[in-house]
């Protein structure tokens, strides 16, 4: 396998890794040890060298290290940059594919701004690993190899996660264990796919673009102004600062001091992941109302891992089209970045 750290040849077709840090790249003191560790310490050549078994020909593989962070620690800023080099990358023709390896924690949430920004032709696929990279049986390796040969599949595009030999969209992925290496899911959606020694079995179409922004109502407004946003995000000479949206979360007793106060701190966004079909404590539900009253945007989730709100005409708060908290944050962000 050959590794390039930036360089471009003559080869024909590549396959650009980004490295971002994450439990694939930690390093524990002992083998045995699968939590004791601290992330973001191996270098993505390290990594590539770890999967000397990715034989495609067709593909030469070049490593750009971005990061090397404990995805927990992902924010605007490295967002911004990450959104850049993959735009960077997936315009140059001799580029087939991107490969992120990132932490488990936040890849939901990097997968589906990436999708959101982007809507790239090509594939973007992120991987990562639950034991580090120094475990005895460490899972990254071969996350990174399933990575690949999704990454090397004719026709693949828009941004996908490979994790335990599953293929998620990003729009459906979800962290769903804290400790098993198949952590995600994609719920009642169902995957994309698997990957079964180097070979993608299909179970649905690929992720699309037109089906993304159709789909996800919050976005309605970044599907208009996409090249807006997508200028904004990756130009960071026309950088913004990003709106300040916030999650509060329904429960027994739940009351509106949390909203109150975000209003008071000049909050642009809250999201609200209420129980069962998004319903709220009549406390917090007025309070979210009075945000909205001075000009808050508002939108209602559930914090259930299965279904989605089912809205009413009646309803007085806008619901989250079926988006997860996480990714419904992302939603109105991104509306409220293009917002004149």
């Amino acid at each position: 396998m050959a590794v390039n750290s930036g360089a471009l040849d003559a080869q024909p077709s590549r396959i650009v890794v980004l490295g971002t840090g994450g439990t694939i790249a930690g390093r524990a003191s002992s083998a045995g040890d699968n939590i004791g560790y601290t992330a973001g310490e191996v270098g993505v050549s390290q990594l590539l060298e770890s999967i000397g078994g990715f034989q495609d020909g067709a593909f030469r593989l070049v490593a750009e290290q971005v990061a090397q962070v404990d995805s927990k620690d992902m924010g605007f800023a490295l967002w911004q940059q990450l959104a850049a080099r993959c735009a960077h990358w997936l315009a140059q023709p001799e580029v087939a594919a991107i490969v992120i390896t990132h932490g488990t924690d936040t890849l939901e949430e990097t997968a589906y701004f990436l999708q959101a920004v982007l809507d790239p032709a090509k594939p973007i696929v992120l991987t990562c690993a639950m034991r580090p990279a120094t475990a005895l049986v460490p899972d990254g390796p071969q996350n990174l190899l399933d990575a690949m040969a999704v990454a090397s599949t004719p026709g693949a595009h828009g941004v996908l996660a490979v994790c335990a030999g599953n293929i998620h969209g990003a729009q459906d992925v979800q962290k769903v264990h804290s400790y098993k290496v198949d952590a995600f899911s994609s719920g009642e959606a169902g995957l994309v796919g698997v990957v079964e020694e180097g070979r993608v079995r299909m179970f649905r179409p690929w992720p699309s673009a037109i089906d993304f922004y159709k789909e996800n109502r919050p976005l309605a407004q970044a599907e208009i102004a996409r090249e807006a946003i997508k200028n904004i995000v990756i130009n960071a000479a026309a950088a913004r600062a990003w709106p300040r949206v916030e999650i509060v979360l329904n429960y027994a007793g739940a009351n509106g001091l949390l909203v109150d106060a975000l209003v008071a701190q000049g909050v642009r966004g809250i999201v609200v992941a209420g129980t069962g079909n998004g319903t709220l404590h009549l406390d917090l539900q007025a309070a979210l109302l009075r945000a909205m009253a001075a000009g808050v945007r508002v939108l209602r989730s559930t914090r259930c891992v299965f279904g989605r709100v089912q809205a009413m005409p009646a309803d007085a708060i806008p619901d989250a089209q079926g988006l997860s908290p996480v990714k419904a944050r992302i939603a109105l962000l991104l509306e409220l970045l293009a917002a004149p």
